[in-house]
């Protein structure tokens, strides 16, 4: 099985910044896509950003100039940092990890908990 923990959400102002962590543990022998989701009060839950266990990205076209994911493979951990800050940023940040299991050749998703992210005008 695969954990996910996330951190670094908060209360900001409108124009700051926050890098979001997404840490993964458990037993695993792969790690895949790593993906930033988001969800809103009263909102579908939204794809933010994605990469891939090479480092290819991907941004959902709201935030590809103010979003920026990365990974460091060797610590499990995936990382959103996020720049000019606007009220409709306003979410639970989730991320989601396709990932393969020790006792196994599958990929599974798994998804954190979300970390909260509000943004103040």
């Amino acid at each position: 099985q695969v954990q996910l923990v996330e951190s670094g959400g908060g209360l900001v102002q409108a124009g700051g910044s926050l890098r979001l962590s997404c840490a993964a543990s458990g037993s695993f022998s792969r790690l895949n896509d790593m993906e930033w989701y988001r969800q809103a009060p009263g909102r579908q839950r939204e794809l933010v950003a994605g990469i891939t266990r090479g480092g290819g990205t991907n941004y959902v076209d709201s935030v590809k100039d103010r979003f920026t994911i990365s990974r460091d493979n060797a610590k499990n951990t995936v990382y959103l940092q996020i720049n000019s800050l606007k009220p409709e940023d306003t979410a639970v940040y989730l991320c989601r990890v396709i990932a393969t299991p020790t006792y196994t050749t599958a990929t599974f998703q798994y998804w954190g908990q979300g970390t909260q992210v509000t943004v103040s005008s």
